[in-house]
Order: structure tokens, then C-alpha cells, then sequence
């Protein structure tokens, strides 16, 4: 066994800066935590100058909180309109068919025997009307 010395000054390691920098690290955030703990956090200096930041931090929260909502209605109503324009474009259809069929000559003959008219056998004949009974008829 070796017998227990001191160490001269000298030859103690010296600290890395990186070991001071980790040293450092450590004691901010156990002064942050134990502050926070204590509620020293909420009466400093530095929270109150920092109050405007978080206002604004706060109104762009709302901001994009609101622009979400506004999104998804909007999607809503996207998705609301494409249902009902198929449902309307299916509804042209079937009503332009229908008028269609309603319009043939032989549909519209067998809706109007009921009135009495019927429909001509008679071809249409050309009426020649001369230059000089256009004049007489334009005095």
C-alpha cells in the first residue's frame, strides 16, 4: 500500500477551458432551476424587460392559432361546394335529358292531341310574292 501524500500545487492538472465552460454551464442552469423554484425568476429585472418579447411571442401564437382555424373552415367549405356542385352537375344531366326527350316532334305531337291540334300531313308550300305587290304593300 502507499502511504497517503499531498500533492504539491503544481502538480494539480490545471482546468481545460472546456471544462470550465461545462463548469459554468452547470451552475447557470442550477441557478436558473433553484430560481425558478423559488419564484426569484418572476421579480427580476431581466423577465420584465424581456414582458414586451413575450407579448409579441404570444399575439403570433393567437395569430397562428387563428389562421388554422380559418384554414380548416375554408377547407370545409371547399369540400362542402365540390359535393354540391357534383350533385348539381348531376342534376343538369338528367334535366337536360329529360327536356331532350320532352322537345322530340313525336312527344310533343302525343302531348298536344289532348287540345285538339294535331300534327300536319300536309307538306309547306312557298309563297312567290312579285316586286310590284311588295310596293303596293310597303305604301
Amino acid at each position: 500500500m502507499s502511504i497517503n501524500q499531498f500533492k504539491e500545487v503544481n502538480e494539480i492538472e490545471e482546468e481545460t477551458p472546456k471544462r470550465k465552460k461545462l463548469r459554468q454551464r452547470e451552475n447557470a442552469l442550477t441557478k436558473f432551476i433553484f430560481s425558478f423554484f423559488n419564484g426569484n425568476i418572476l421579480t427580476r429585472d431581466r423577465v420584465v424587460k424581456t414582458l414586451p418579447f413575450l407579448f409579441f411571442l404570444t399575439m403570433l401564437a393567437v395569430i397562428y392559432i387563428t389562421n388554422s382555424y380559418y384554414a380548416e373552415r375554408t377547407i370545409r367549405n371547399i369540400e362542402k361546394t365540390k359535393t354540391d356542385l357534383k350533385e348539381l352537375r348531376t342534376e343538369h344531366i338528367s334535366v337536360k335529358s329529360e327536356m331532350m326527350f320532352k322537345s322530340k316532334q313525336s312527344e310533343i305531337a302525343v302531348k298536344l292531341i289532348p287540345y285538339g291540334i294535331k300534327e300536319s300531313v300536309i307538306p309547306p308550300i312557298k309563297i312567290f310574292i312579285s316586286n310590284d305587290s311588295v310596293k303596293e304593300i310597303n305604301k
